[in-house]
């Protein structure tokens, strides 16, 4: 079930502070952009939270990221590292950040600074009145050949799911962790995000959608336009599909 409507005003006054949340980022050689991001996360949850952690999830980078995220998590005591030895998939990443998730909450952004953690007081308190808060890109800062590729992969997802997102691969989405103890994550790929929608949806989760600001990559490369990532997804996609369909 989604829920598209934003109320006006949702503010909590017992909110603040007494939030328990998981932080993490999947990271793929993001040497510079993760320590100024880690920075200024920790900054911004210390404002909303007194119980919280900031997971960083290197897959295998090559180019210092996996050092300079244990140097942090050696500097921080609420930074924890993660690493896969080998490049192992976005997908991947991501499963091994939501099952070391500890808190009640987890929240996941990518590693490459194209959204601004500061946001996360925004959509903080929709989780009050969902299960999922997905995001959506505003002013998305993409080519327009990626725009329309990404547009008709988010119609095809949401007319086989029966979903109603504006944005099924945005990297900003807020979760209450103990959806991961009843749906099964499979993807290691691209399709991962759509997954667990697709799964938490048929097992009657419910989703609200909220915009946030898309930033310009200032560092580092995009790997997700790779042709070869593309096509495993489509595979996959349709392959997800017929399991959902089959279950109960």
């Amino acid at each position: 079930m989604v829920d598209n409507k934003l109320p006006e005003n949702i503010v909590s006054d017992n909110l603040e502070n007494a939030v328990s949340i998981s932080v993490f980022f999947p990271c793929y050689n993001e040497f510079a952009n993760i320590k100024p991001l880690v920075i200024k996360s920790l900054s911004t949850i210390e404002r909303i939270s007194s119980d919280f952690e900031l997971i960083l999830v290197d897959d295998g980078s090559v180019d210092g990221t996996s050092k300079l995220i244990d140097d942090l998590a050696a500097k921080y005591a609420e930074v924890k590292a993660i690493h896969h030895t080998a490049n192992s998939g976005y997908g991947a990443a991501l499963q091994t950040g939501f099952r070391a998730a500890s808190k009640d909450l987890v929240f996941y952004t990518d590693g490459d600074a194209q959204f601004n953690i500061a946001d996360l007081p925004d959509i903080l308190p929709l989780i009050q009145r969902c299960d999922i808060v997905s995001c959506f890109r505003i002013n998305r800062q993409e080519g327009p050949l990626r725009k329309l590729n990404a547009w008709c992969w988010g119609r095809l997802v949401c007319f086989l799911f029966g979903l109603h997102l504006r944005d099924v691969d945005c990297a900003f989405k807020l979760y209450k962790r103990e959806i991961f103890d009843n749906i099964r994550m499979k993807s290691t790929g691209a399709l991962i995000d759509a997954e667990i929608l697709a799964r938490a949806s048929k097992k009657g989760y419910t989703i609200m959608q909220a915009g946030v600001r898309h930033y310009p990559r200032t560092a580092g490369a995009q790997t997700g336009a790779n042709i070869k990532v593309v096509a495993r997804a489509f595979i996959e996609l349709f392959k997800l599909f017929r399991e959902i369909r089959k279950e109960k």
